[in-house]
């Protein structure tokens, strides 16, 4: 509180007769903020040692302390207490008493309050919820985020809620990459791609490549149109042997006793539909069961025929 009341003085406030005024006004000012300069001796022998230590340094304390913290990036400050010893280290020499114990934790709320704004700049620059989720990774207050980047408390419960979806789905790659371990790294896209993983995570966790994913995509397309030509071709055979041989292929012995069968079934119904649905119950040729429906009349030439 101190130092920031002496680096609002400028060149006037401290040169002859200004020197003792200036002080008595800080002293009166810091009196209004509640921390009691003029009755507490104690209190302001501290504002005239720091005002004589600007004076030998030729500059505020703030000043040296602010340009330093400046010229820290996001990286620099990842670690605010090795940063705060760095920091010390540099401007200890011209400014001895910022090594003490006791000034320590204060100069960590310096480092720590730059960090949160360069945070909060670099989050306000970001695109969509970016910026919310840098913050929250972060672990910076709920409060601050949301007033910092003007949004409200469920829009960051929100972004909270998808962020716990997404650590549960990698929850679940990871454990499907674990059935795999032991498997080539194609047999291990294989495995994500049909158990629905995004091609994102698969990069990310599989660490492929995506000529990788785009190859495995291609060679599973390939299975499936193999695997549905040998349905189709499978469905075939069985339709055809559902249908029976052709005409020409029936046995005559065979022939007559099927045309038997399909007088019988005609006696009892004239609609095409149930003597087709007896007929394949009866398991008689389709061949013949269609000229039955079409041609009946043909049915006693095919007969003279199979009896020679």
């Amino acid at each position: 509180m101190i130092e920031e009341k002496i680096l609002e003085l400028d060149s006037q406030d401290v040169s002859g007769g200004n020197l003792e005024a200036s002080i008595k006004r800080i002293a009166g000012e810091l009196d209004n903020t509640g921390y009691n300069v003029s009755r507490l001796g104690g209190n302001l022998l501290k504002l005239r040692w720091a005002i004589d230590d600007m004076l030998k340094a030729g500059r505020p304390l703030l000043k040296d302390l602010n340009t330093a913290i400046a010229a820290f990036t996001i990286e620099d400050l990842s670690d605010p207490y090795s940063t705060t010893t760095k920091l010390l280290s540099d401007i200890g020499k011209t400014w001895p008493k910022l090594i003490s114990p006791e000034c320590r934790p204060d100069v960590i709320q310096f480092v720590e309050k730059a960090k949160l704004d360069l945070l909060i700049t670099k989050a306000k620059g970001l695109p969509d919820d970016k910026g919310t989720r840098l913050l929250i990774a972060e672990k910076v207050d709920p409060e601050v985020i949301t007033r910092a980047l003007e949004i409200t408390g469920e829009q960051l419960e929100q972004v909270k809620a998808k962020i716990k979806e997404e650590l549960a789905e990698r929850a679940r790659v990871a454990k499907l990459l674990e059935a795999t371990k032991d498997k080539s790294n194609e047999e291990k896209v294989k495995h994500l791609i049909e158990n629905s993983a995004s091609e994102e995570l698969i990069i990310e966790m599989a660490k492929v490549d995506q000529g990788v994913i785009d190859a495995v995509k291609k060679s599973m397309e390939e299975e499936v149109k193999e695997k549905q030509r040998q349905a189709e071709e499978e469905a075939a055979r069985k339709k055809q042997e559902a249908a029976g041989p052709a005409l020409e292929d029936i046995p005559p012995n065979e022939m007559l006793d099927y045309i038997d069968s399909i007088r019988e079934i005609m006696e009892f119904s004239d609609k095409e539909k149930e003597i087709r649905v007896m007929c394949e119950q009866s398991s008689i040729p389709e061949s013949l069961v269609d000229i039955a429906v079409s041609e009946p009349d043909k049915l006693d030439e095919l007969e003279k025929k199979a009896q020679g």
